[in-house]
C-alpha cells in the first residue's frame, strides 16, 4: 500500500507538465481569438485532449523516475559486475533491439512512411531496418563503455559516413533517414537503455558515467540515419537490376 501512496505522489511532476503545456495554451488562445474562430465544440474536445495530455504525461513521466529508471540502473550495475564482459554487447544488441521495437514513434514513422510512398516502402522494411541498426549500435556503446573508447571516435567518423551517404543514397531515403535520427530516441529508449548504461558504467572499475555512460544516446540517435540511408542504396541498387 505504501508503494502505491508513493507512486500517487506526483504532484510536483504534474506542476512540470503543466508549466510545459501552458505555452501552448497560450498559443492556442491566442490563434483561436484573433485567426482561427473555430466552433465552441471543437474547442471544448482541444480542452478534453488537452486534459487527458496532461494526466497521460503526469503518469508516464512518475512511471519513469519510480520505475524504468531506478530498474534500469539496478540492471545495469548487475550486468556491469560481471565476470565476462563481453556479454554486454548482445545483451545491449538484444536491448537495443526490444526497445525500437516498443518505441510508438517508431511504428508512427514507419507507418507513415509507407503511407506517403504508396506502398512503395513497407512499413516492415522500416521498423526492421530501424530497429538493427539501434540494436547494432547499442552494442557498440556497450563496447565503448567497456573498453573506455571516447565517444568521438565512434560519433566523428559516423557522420562523415552519414554525409558520403547522403551523396549516394535516394533523397527520399535521405529525408527519411534523418527523421528517424530523431524518432528513435524516444522515450522507451532513452528512459530504459540510458538508465542500463549509466548502471554498467557506475559498476565497471576505471569507468566514470559521467565519461562513459553518456554518449549511447548519441549513437543510437546516428543509427537509424546510417541504416536508413544504407537500406536507400540497397533498394536502389535491386531496382536498377530489375
Amino acid at each position: 500500500m505504501s508503494e502505491l501512496l508513493d507512486f500517487l505522489h506526483f504532484g510536483h511532476v504534474s506542476w512540470e507538465v503543466f508549466q510545459a503545456l501552458v505555452p501552448l495554451m497560450g498559443f492556442f488562445i491566442f490563434f483561436q481569438a484573433v485567426y482561427l474562430k473555430l466552433p465552441i465544440s471543437y474547442v471544448v474536445n482541444m480542452v478534453k485532449g488537452l486534459a487527458l495530455t496532461m494526466v497521460g504525461l503526469a503518469l508516464f513521466l512518475q512511471g519513469v523516475k519510480v520505475g524504468f529508471m531506478p530498474v534500469g540502473t539496478q540492471m545495469g550495475e548487475i550486468l556491469g559486475a560481471m565476470d565476462s564482459k563481453w556479454l554486454l554487447m548482445p545483451i545491449g544488441f538484444l536491448l537495443g533491439l526490444v526497445a525500437t521495437v516498443a518505441e510508438p514513434a517508431v511504428r508512427i514513422l514507419s507507418y507513415e512512411v509507407e503511407k506517403a510512398s504508396a506502398g512503395s516502402i513497407s512499413e516492415r522494411s522500416i521498423l526492421i531496418t530501424l530497429s538493427l541498426g539501434v540494436a547494432l549500435f547499442v552494442a557498440l556503446g556497450m563496447a565503448k563503455i567497456i573498453y573506455g573508447v571516447p565517444i568521438h571516435y565512434i560519433i566523428v567518423p559516423g557522420y562523415i559516413l552519414a554525409l558520403i551517404l547522403m551523396r549516394f543514397a535516394d533523397h527520399t531515403f535521405v529525408a527519411i533517414a534523418f527523421d528517424a535520427g530523431a524518432v528513435a530516441t524516444g522515450p522507451m529508449t532513452v528512459t530504459f537503455v540510458l538508465a542500463v548504461a549509466l548502471g554498467i558504467a557506475s559498476a565497471i572499475d576505471g569507468r566514470d558515467p559521467i565519461l562513459d555512460g553518456f554518449g549511447l544516446i548519441a549513437l543510437v540517435a546516428m543509427a537509424p540515419i546510417l541504416s536508413v540511408m544504407i537500406l536507400g542504396l540497397v533498394v536502389t541498387f535491386i531496382r536498377k537490376r530489375s
